[in-house]
């Protein structure tokens, strides 16, 4: 059930993917009220996935690239050890995220 419900994900675009959650609601609805009725409720949420260009679909689907900048984000906090305050934290953390957003657009 879960993992027909993945593989919405691989579908090529929207009304696909919601032709084929009607047809995975159908299937499992008799069987787990509660999760195809939490599915329904939420889904929307998480196919916007699909409103995105194609070419970021594949460094969406994977946690790396945020694992990534939180092992970044460790690694420069630890440099510096004490901020003087709350915004210079917030700065560098921006920071290295426009510099992840830079990268990731070339």
């Amino acid at each position: 059930c879960l993992q027909e419900l993945r593989w919405l994900y691989d579908r090529r675009d929207l009304a696909e993917a919601k032709s084929d959650l009607a047809a995975w609601l159908s299937k499992w609805s008799a069987r787990y009220p509660r999760l195809t009725t939490w599915v329904e409720e939420t889904i929307e949420y998480t196919l916007t996935f699909f409103r995105l260009p194609r070419q970021h679909h594949k460094h969406l689907k994977s946690t790396n690239i945020l694992e990534r900048l939180n092992e970044e984000i460790r690694r420069r906090t630890y440099v510096v050890r004490i901020f003087p305050n709350s915004q210079s934290c917030l700065r560098l953390v921006r920071a290295l995220a426009v510099e992840t957003n830079e990268n990731w657009m070339e």
